[in-house]
């Protein structure tokens, strides 16, 4: 009787999924989330909710459309979603913003990262072998400054960098992600404060390593290229990949050598033990480790692919250049979502923001991943502001709602633009046009403010 109770109250919990997705369109995004895959993650974290103006699917999915929007204000959010009703013939709602934002701090932040997680597994797993790497799933790791507003409770919890004036500076909090390179998508992610001991970007990177699996190949800069990390990694049978270290001196006539500029070396165990090691851990770490050193394209590269018959040096240095995506995966996040700067005031909801643009970003790759396949093409070959803004102007006009053939013709459009490749690039970071001339403030806005209505003007200026 209890078993026949808790499946009929499974089946009613999925059937009022799916009513509310009908009855507001799944304000679009929820139409994804409660496909197959993810509906049962969806229904696992879906709490116990009243029947409101704006449960946790449409808050969610507002939410997400609100990342994706580039006026990302909770007011438009609520503009869109009245006028959505409007068209739907229901009956007028307030278009104040309190409601809304009460139902974001409502939304469970389990839930949004549990979907961003499982969305992200979900590509990666179902990505085709032409999307791999000789058939094995390579992972970009890698992390990010976040800004934020300036409010006393995210000081707290993101202090500002120490080399800003306290009263004009930003908090910063820090993002480091596990990206899968056949499709873009984030496995997993962290985010801690920008400073501080034990919040750099090894710290925060080695709580990501559980998004990685025995036959992996891990890709990332220099900074990684640590001998701990890799020895866990190598234990773990994932391969690596790194730039290597400013700080360690490679010299070709040490070791076995391979090739010209190509040889395998030993490294031994540093003698004294990191802060964030227990003696323990110290005391479990391998003596020594087995990697391959190769000098190619103007750098040096640091492997535990082992085998110069099987991987040869062109191939590694060919790997390590599409290291770039990561930068360009980040850049999205971050530009193209305008997750540079977020919005919240509290540490809670900032938390919440990002892993809600995360889930969001997962969505717009899987949208690419669909029509890549549809088009036998790779998901790196197409554009990700092109997905964003085609889908974004299809949801506005209502065509999510269209019949099948009409989604195959989303899936033509998405995968007509494709973007440029272009190995070895080189940028510089700098910009042509100059900023508009305005003093920089240098006291809190409260002192400024006053200093105007005594002196009439901004004193040192």
């Amino acid at each position: 009787m209890v078993d026949r109770n808790l499946g009929v109250r499974s089946q009613q919990h999925r059937a009022s999924i799916g009513r509310r997705v009908r009855e507001v369109d799944a304000v679009d995004f929820f139409n994804v989330l409660t496909g197959p895959e993810l509906l049962e993650t969806t229904e696992v974290h879906l709490p116990e909710h009243r029947e409101r103006l704006y449960p946790p699917t449409v808050t969610l999915s507002m939410f997400m459309k609100q990342a994706l929007h580039a006026d990302g204000s909770c007011q438009r959010a609520v503009n869109g979603w009245a006028a959505r009703r409007a068209a739907d013939g229901l009956r007028p709602q307030s278009v104040r913003t309190g409601a809304y934002c009460r139902a974001r701090q409502r939304l469970p932040a389990a839930m949004v990262q549990a979907l961003t997680r499982e969305s992200g597994q979900l590509l990666s797993r179902q990505a085709r072998p032409g999307w791999r790497w000789r058939g094995r799933a390579v992972k970009l790791l890698d992390g990010t400054g976040i800004s934020m507003p300036d409010t006393p409770e995210n000081q707290a919890r993101f202090p500002q960098p120490s080399s800003q004036t306290p009263g004009v500076g930003f908090p910063l909090a820090r993002l480091c992600a596990v990206i899968c390179l056949a499709t873009g998508a984030v496995l997993e992610a962290a985010t801690g404060p920008h400073r501080g001991a034990g919040h750099g970007e090894l710290d925060l990177s080695r709580t990501l390593l559980g998004a990685l699996a025995r036959g992996d190949v891990l890709l990332a800069d220099a900074l990684y290229a640590h001998y701990f990390l890799i020895a866990r990694l190598q234990a773990a049978g994932v391969d690596v990949l790194f730039e290597q270290h400013g700080a360690r001196d490679t010299d070709f006539r040490r070791g076995e050598r391979l090739g010209a500029r190509d040889h395998r070396v030993c490294w031994r165990k540093p003698p004294v033990r990191p802060q964030w090691m227990t003696p323990a851990q110290y005391a479990a770490a391998p003596q020594e480790l087995t990697v391959r050193e190769v000098e190619v394209g103007g750098r040096v590269l640091v492997t535990t692919m082992l085998d110069h018959r099987r991987v040869p040096k062109h191939a590694l240095h060919a790997l390590y250049q599409q290291r770039w995506n990561v930068e360009l995966d980040l850049r999205n996040i971050k530009t193209t979502l305008g997750m540079e700067v977020l919005r919240c005031l509290t540490p809670t909801m900032i938390e919440k923001e990002l892993w809600v643009n995360l889930l969001a970003y997962n969505l717009i790759r899987l949208l690419m991943a669909q029509a890549a396949l549809s088009a036998g093409l790779h998901p790196r070959e197409l554009s990700f502001k092109h997905t964003v803004q085609l889908w974004t102007e299809w949801t506005a006009q209502r065509l999510c709602r269209a019949a099948p053939h009409d989604h195959a013709l989303l899936m033509r459009l998405l995968a007509q633009l494709h973007v440029g490749q272009r190995p070895g690039r080189l940028e510089p970071r700098a910009r042509k046009r100059r900023p508009k001339s305005y003093p920089w403030l240098k006291v809190p806005r409260a002192q400024a403010r006053q200093q105007i209505r005594v002196h009439g003007r901004l004193l040192n200026a």
